[in-house]
């Protein structure tokens, strides 16, 4: 494995699980130092139902049931940026990539791993997270060897999205997806992770799903590569018999 350090820049607590939590799981079982950043600590979310806190006390819980996922897939803690929930748009950007440069410069990761411009499902922080890792990746280009030589975007297949009726998903064109791991070998990993997330497990229709449309959507992860330095295909180290 050449990977130094994978770093996945995202919004909210529970990004990190759905869309690439295996494949960073998979990551740290070869030996790659894997860290996620994360914006905010997910405030305007859901309480729980019941609730598990009050709203003033949901960062607190959520930032704890970060911490628990990140540990569940085996990776380094999380670093918190605790800009607020919803309005990212609103931050300084300068100051933000520095944040991301920050990060890079203490993992010197190989690999960054970000929302898709358009955010996925076009929340707005989920944009505006891609708009700072994309800077952070050109201005990265400063650090020499240190800097990341590749950016993913997650994505989701348009054939997934269509089987599953995900119409809200700006789901890619198959064809359009670079990579994709088959987590199979820490699905119970993955799933412990998504279960730490106690006071979000409502607002996710898949979880309360059948198992097949469940491993259908969440058993396959899927990048698009939208930056190179030189060709880097870090997936094809994460085949679930290996």
């Amino acid at each position: 494995m050449t990977e130094s350090g994978a770093l996945a820049v995202l919004a909210h607590p529970d990004d990190e699980v759905f869309r690439c939590g295996g494949t960073l799981a998979l990551l740290a079982r070869r030996g790659v130092r894997v860290q996620v950043l994360t914006a905010t600590r997910g405030e305007a979310g859901s309480c729980g139902d019941p609730p598990l806190c009050t709203p003033d006390e949901l960062p607190a819980q959520r930032e704890q049931e970060l911490r628990c996922a990140c540990a569940a897939l085996g990776i380094e803690p999380p670093c918190l940026l605790d800009y607020h929930d919803g309005g990212l748009a609103d931050v300084d950007e300068d100051e933000a990539v520095g944040h991301v440069l920050a990060a890079i410069r203490d993992l010197r990761p190989q690999v960054l791993l970000t929302w898709p411009p358009d955010g996925l499902s076009g929340h707005p922080d989920h944009i505006t997270v891609s708009r700072w890792t994309a800077q952070a990746f050109h201005q990265a280009a400063g650090l020499g060897s240190d800097a990341p030589v590749a950016l993913y975007h997650l994505a989701v297949p348009r054939s997934v999205a269509q089987a599953l009726g995900l119409d809200q998903l700006h789901a890619i064109p198959d064809e359009d997806v670079t990579l994709t791991a088959d987590v199979t070998l820490v699905w119970a990993q993955k799933l412990a992770a998504i279960h730490c997330h106690r006071s979000q497990f409502g607002e996710s229709p898949i979880l309360a799903a059948p198992e097949a449309r469940q491993r259908l959507f969440l058993g396959r992860e899927h990048f698009r590569r939208a930056e190179a330095r030189q060709r880097h295909d870090f997936c094809l180290d994460l085949r679930a018999d290996q």
